[in-house]
């Protein structure tokens, strides 16, 4: 604990310093909230990034908070607190340490039809881990530093604090003898790295070394842990295959012989068969949604499974567990590679495993070397995959865009990560900001459709206007490319039918991202791909490279088991 400051200030000093105590950088923030805070945190350093709005901001936040791996924060007034809370639901499903700071009016505006006034704080109740009101600045040392623990603490979460004040002028402007006080463990994510007890991880391992058909299933959790190294090691100590949610894509490196693919819907179907064969199946990070299993179904229902979370809610949430072991993901991993009494070097299982996967890749390469146009998005991604730097951030929106980056770009370098949306589409392009404000020093490439491109095109200006020098690859074919196959199914595949639920007009994004003093350039042939690539990541401003797609193109079915 480090005491920054004692003395009589207004809450504008003290939540500015306590911001700048905790390591934020960043604010991203919609007219109007806070605005004496703002004035103190241009003091201290911290850059305030104005969005168009208050989904914007907190999907800044969001990808801020996933890279730094510490709490970011986003802001709005009372009329935005709603879209705000909106925001929020992406960083409560992605995991991720947002603090979120929105206003209310006085209690004498209350239930009387006060202009722009609704009560918003039970909005925040689904999206948040911890949602509380602040009605004195003495409350702030209490409320604020909570607000830290709360979101580092345990598994990582967004938290919200709901000000006096229809723009929390009333708490800012309040002055009180304030105490700025730092908790150094709540500055990052995770702040404690519990360890699950000695006969758990004994009994786990004997698990892991008596399988005849071991797998890893390795979860967001393993990154936001940093525990990469580790799980790399138990997997080569045992030869297991590993495969990975789209969250913990990157764990292992795509050419690695262990690798087996990203598992569940949106998914390589090699890794969804793999862990279907398994005995036994060590879950490492992951929440077993059913995003991440398909449904359920992978593994089957009563598979024999090994879970490791840092949040024992989640242990056997969706699978009985043979051993449950509570702990952070990096130490307890660390913990069974340590217990291990044998070295596998090589498995007839782990052969099988590598054969699947091997065959897959055959199965998909002639359309990753395809010349088709329109351009077929497997090539596209085997040109980013060549031509991505090693310390790149890849961001990827949700449905296809997750699908396509999670399947057909390779990793093949440590320092390359995948941060990807966690259910509203749109919400790359400004996460990828945030994502960028909080490492600026790596290349970061939003991989997005023109669907999802639309929701927040506005945020090129706020890209422009702050020189926030991202790359957004927009993969365009003029269409909701996933909904697609939905709507003719529901038209019972009557020609020309689903074009006019799903068919966006034409639209040169280049031409635009030009006009809002971004660097643009357009695509319609295969060979043009790399070039444009290279200029975009070379440029001095924000750039968009967009490739035009073949609106057919659909990735294959996820696999799934016929019992």
């Amino acid at each position: 604990m480090e005491i920054r400051n004692r003395s009589r200030m207004s809450g504008a000093r003290f939540i500015a310093e306590t911001l700048s105590g905790y390591g934020v950088t960043h604010a991203f923030w919609v007219e109007t909230i806070l605005r004496r805070s703002l004035m103190e945190m241009e003091t201290l350093g911290i850059r305030r990034v104005l969005t168009h709005s208050e989904k914007g901001a907190a999907y800044m936040a969001d990808g801020y908070a996933r890279v730094a791996g510490r709490p970011s924060i986003c802001m709005a007034q009372s009329v935005g607190a709603a879209n705000l809370a909106a925001g929020l639901q992406d960083s409560f499903l992605g995991g991720s340490p947002v603090i979120a700071l929105t206003g209310f009016k006085p209690p004498l505006a209350q239930y009387r039809h006060a202009y722009q006034e609704i009560h918003h704080q039970v909005m925040f109740d689904p999206v948040t881990k911890w949602n509380v009101r602040v009605d004195t600045v003495e409350q702030l040392p209490h409320l604020l530093r909570q607000a830290f623990r709360e979101a580092t603490s345990g598994a990582p979460g967004p938290v919200h604090l709901d000000l006096l004040g229809f723009a929390g002028e009333l708490i800012e402007s309040a002055e009180a003898d304030l105490e700025v006080i730092v908790e150094e463990p709540f500055t990052r994510a995770p702040a404690f790295r519990p360890e699950p007890e000695k006969g758990s991880i004994e009994e786990a391992t004997r698990f892991l070394e008596t399988a005849e058909r071991p797998v890893i299933v390795a979860g967001g959790g393993v990154i936001t842990s940093g525990a990469t190294l580790e799980v790399l090691t138990l997997a080569e100590r045992l030869s297991i295959p590993v495969a990975t949610t789209l969250n913990g894509k990157g764990v292992l490196s795509d050419r690695h012989s262990l690798n087996v693919g990203i598992v569940g819907s949106y998914s390589q179907g090699c890794a969804n068969g793999i862990v279907s064969g398994a005995d036994l199946v060590l879950f490492i990070g992951s929440r077993t949604g059913d995003q991440e299993t398909h449904g359920w179904t992978v593994p089957k229902p009563g598979a024999s499974v090994i879970q490791i979370d840092i949040d024992p809610r989640e242990l056997g949430r969706n699978y009985s567990n043979r051993v449950p072991l509570w702990g952070d993901a990096k130490v307890t991993v660390r913990r069974l590679a340590e217990g291990v009494r044998r070295q596998v070097t090589a498995s007839r299982w782990a052969d099988q495993a590598r054969s699947l996967m091997q065959e897959w890749r055959s199965k998909v390469e002639p359309l990753r070397q395809s010349d088709a146009i329109p351009i077929r998005p497997e090539r596209l991604c085997k040109e980013l995959t060549e031509l991505l730097p090693a310390n790149a951030v890849l961001v990827a929106d949700t449905g296809f865009a997750a699908v396509w980056t999670g399947t057909m770009v390779d990793f093949t370098h440590p320092g390359q990560r995948l941060i990807r949306c966690a259910g509203s589409l749109g919400w790359a392009f400004p996460a990828a900001l945030g994502v960028k404000c909080a490492a600026p020093e790596r290349p970061v490439i939003c991989f997005t459709g023109d669907g999802g491109f639309w929701y927040h095109l506005s945020e090129l200006e706020t890209a422009s206007r702050c020189d926030i020098r991202t790359v957004t690859v927009v993969n365009n074919n003029s269409a909701l490319g996933q909904c697609r196959i939905l709507i003719k199914a529901a038209y019972g595949y009557q020609p020309g039918k689903w074009e006019e639920m799903t068919r966006f007009q034409e639209v040169n994004f280049a031409r635009i991202a030009e006009e809002m003093g971004c660097f643009g350039i357009r695509v319609e042939k295969p060979g043009e791909i790399r070039g444009a690539l290279e200029q975009a990541l070379q440029a001095d401003r924000p750039a968009v490279v967009e490739i035009i797609t073949d609106p057919q193109a659909d990735p294959a079915p996820p696999w799934a088991p016929r019992w």
